[in-house]
């Protein structure tokens, strides 16, 4: 382990070097991230999910920043150009770009004007031209007339270019230039003429004239203008005073007056204009979207969360439906374990309303399968759809949920519902996921990609690599938290716990198919390819009701178990009566039990899950209802009072669907009467709101909203 790398992370991270190089070794050794916060907990100093990710990250971009040195190392020694000096920069550099400035000079480039005239032996001139000691330049120019310079005027603008690119690559002016983006960088945005009337150009009209600070521009921001570049709508540039660079770079270079000086003065200009200021402007342009690009993925990733671990109904017989108008409702009864019982279309709307049909219809699925709870979809012909169902009378309570069905398209026709559905079109593999996110939205939403459930923005303009990544360990992190049912969770479930992965998942489920439900977390071991180290990865975050051993079907580690075993011996008493005996488990002294792996951290955490075993850490479900006659943009007024629900947040504030199958907008600046920086710290996904509408534009399809009410 590099013991730079482990000072530089926990000096850069506020944490103890000690914390900070256990985590890296536990990370090395094939821990997850979930493992490490929940069951590492003594040698990691209690570190967060959080906190040990942010540890991860900054190890792999100094690991990738130590690897970029070897490599301009071995370039450098290779040209005959180290020195120690410079080894000794290179070695002691923390900064990548200020190692891409020190590189430059020697990196491998493209055949330059510079490289021309360095070919053509005119070095010597512009070492000449630099020093600024000769009185007639052009009268020295004449002896380098030769072969392709036909004339000493060829000479001085070959010299030219030379100090032009030595301007350009010079570490001090690229940070004199560098600093002065930083201080005042500017990003402007034009349309493109021939675009503007156009109906894709619409979208982008707030950006045909746009200028502002680039530090102050956000990143929803910079996303859409950067979209609007790439559709060929806008166009975008990022400049600053250039007056200003040009002076300061003058003066660090340019000494008197004379005929040396005014070259000199060309030379520079030129290579801040042609060479230094496109090459800043570039630098600027990625460094931003790259910021840019790391905010949406982080709100999107929390958005991901927060839509994971929304509320769910828990094992009851659910009815689910997709509606729909001309081509009916699709509607499927499911048992408590979410297995599909029953399907058929009715059709209580127009342009073909069968209304008592569709009537009798609910009426009698809900009578023979004991249905407790109605899923309906929130697309097209939802509110209708509520309405009609509302109107049904049951023998039994029957709770009715408006369910969002973001990717239940890409679910009903992807290989995962193929295969669990191979009979069924995907109509009813799209009501089947209905149903089921109703029941355990985090079980459901596992089985589709994270991009396609609709609670991001520019998703599919930032690194996809680094969205997959940020998203995955989001799932992962929801999935374990929660944890996961051994003998009912999908394959797709399962390979998102600690330690499994796609084959070991699919290994469980066939295993449990042969031989039936597992009885105890110590049959895992019995699994295909499930080893020791896989074994105590996954244990802790699988559960198993109704186990021999109550402890199966809690959070305690099966490593922890002969703690408990002794407390419960100590007390005279058996496990199952220390988890339901709150006076017993008082009069427990933790630190009897601190050994040398298992301090209190780990005693402490252990005491909570004998208080509550498998505790559910998501929230209660709620039911609710849109407003009433208001189903369209049509029926919308300026100051109307209505009942939503926040679908999906962004840093600019927050979408809220109110029924009219158009989700409006609380910006920011609406949210609350106080001042709001993050819209997450007033409102959460699938929050019951009230908001008041400020605006209808119908030509852009938007609705302005406000919460100050």
């Amino acid at each position: 382990m590099n013991s730079k790398i482990v000072k530089k992370i926990a000096g850069e991270l506020h944490l103890t070097e000690t914390s900070v190089a256990n985590t890296l070794e536990l990370l090395a050794e094939g821990c997850t991230i979930p493992f490490i916060a929940r069951y590492r907990k003594e040698r990691t100093g209690t570190l967060d999910e959080v906190q040990i990710a942010a540890i991860n990250d900054m190890n792999d971009k100094l690991t990738e920043l130590e690897k970029r040195k070897e490599t301009i190392v071995k370039t450098i020694t290779e040209q005959g150009k180290m020195t120690p000096e410079l080894e000794k920069r290179i070695a002691e550099c923390e900064d990548a770009e200020t190692l891409e400035d020190i590189y430059l000079p020697y990196k491998p480039k493209r055949r330059t004007k510079a490289q021309v005239a360095r070919e053509q032996g005119l070095e010597p001139l512009a070492t000449i031209i630099m020093l600024g000691r000769e009185t007639d330049p052009d009268g020295v120019a004449k002896r380098f007339v030769k072969g392709d310079v036909k004339t000493a005027a060829d000479a001085i603008k070959g010299a030219q270019n030379i100090i032009a690119e030595m301007v350009s690559e010079d570490e001090q002016s690229r940070q004199t230039v560098r600093r002065s983006f930083e201080r005042e960088a500017t990003i402007t945005s034009k349309v493109v003429k021939a675009k503007a009337e156009t109906e894709e150009a619409a979208k982008y009209s707030d950006y045909f004239d746009w200028s502002e600070p680039l530090k102050k521009c956000p990143s929803h921001r910079l996303l859409a203008m950067r979209r609007g570049e790439a559709e060929g709508i806008l166009r975008i540039s990022i400049s600053t005073d250039d007056g200003d660079c040009l002076y300061r770079l003058r003066r660090s270079r340019v000494r008197g007056n004379g005929r040396c000086a005014k070259l000199l003065e060309e030379a520079v200009d030129d290579g801040y204009k042609r060479l230094l200021q496109p090459s800043i402007e570039n630098e600027f342009a990625s460094r931003s979207k790259e910021k840019a690009e790391e905010e949406a993925i982080r709100v999107f990733a929390e958005n991901l969360r927060q839509l994971l671990m929304a509320a769910p109904l828990g094992q009851k017989r659910v009815i689910g439906v997709d509606p729909g108008f001309r081509t009916g409702c699709k509607v499927v009864c499911l048992d408590a374990q979410g297995n599909l019982l029953h399907f058929e279309a009715i059709y209580p709307h127009q342009p073909s309303a069968r209304t008592q049909q569709a009537a009798a219809a609910v009426e009698k699925m809900v009578e023979m399968y004991g249905i407790e709870a109605i899923a309906i979809g929130n697309g097209t012909a939802s509110r209708e759809t509520a309405a009609f169902l509302k109107t049904l009378s049951f023998k039994h309570k029957v709770r009715q949920f408006v369910v969002s069905e973001d990717g239940a398209s890409v679910y009903s026709a992807s290989k995962i519902a193929r295969d669990e559905f191979p009979d069924k079109d995907v109509t009813v593999r799209g009501a089947v996921s209905i149903g089921r996110r109703l029941m355990d939205p985090l079980a459901e939403l596992v089985k589709i990609d994270p991009k396609s459930i609709g609670v991001g923005q520019y998703q599919h303009d930032v690194d996809q690599s680094k969205l997959k990544k940020s998203l995955d360990l989001t799932v992962e992190s929801c999935v374990n938290s929660v944890g996961v049912n051994l003998n009912t969770a999908s394959q797709h479930l399962l390979t998102y716990v600690s330690g499994l992965g796609p084959t070991l998942a699919k290994n469980i489920v066939e295993y449990r198919r042969a031989n039936g439900a597992f009885t105890s977390r110590s049959q895992l071991k019995k699994v295909p390819r499930l080893g020791p180290a896989a074994y105590e990865q996954c244990a802790g975050f699988l559960r198993i009701p109704g186990a021999k051993n109550p402890l199966d079907n809690s959070a305690v580690h099966p490593e922890s178990y002969k703690i408990v075993e002794q407390m419960a011996s100590d007390n005279q008493c058996t496990v199952g009566q220390l988890m339901k005996d709150g006076s017993i488990r008082a009069r427990i002294d933790l630190k009897k039990y601190v050994t040398d792996t298992i301090g209190m951290p780990t005693l402490t955490d252990i005491m909570k899950e004998l208080e509550k075993p498998g505790l559910d850490p998501r929230s209660q479900i709620e039911e609710f209802e849109f407003a009433q006659g208001i189903n369209s943009v049509d029926d919308l007024r300026a100051g109307m009072e209505l009942p939503g629900i926040v679908t999906n947040i962004t840093n600019f504030g927050a979408f809220v669907d109110i029924g009219v199958h158009q989700d409006g907008l609380v910006h920011i600046s609406q949210l609350a009467d106080r001042y709001v920086s993050d819209p997450n710290d007033v409102v959460k996904l699938h929050q019951h709101v009230r908001v008041r509408v400020l605006e209808i534009d119908k030509r852009r399809n938007r609705i302005s909203l406000s919460m100050k009410i």
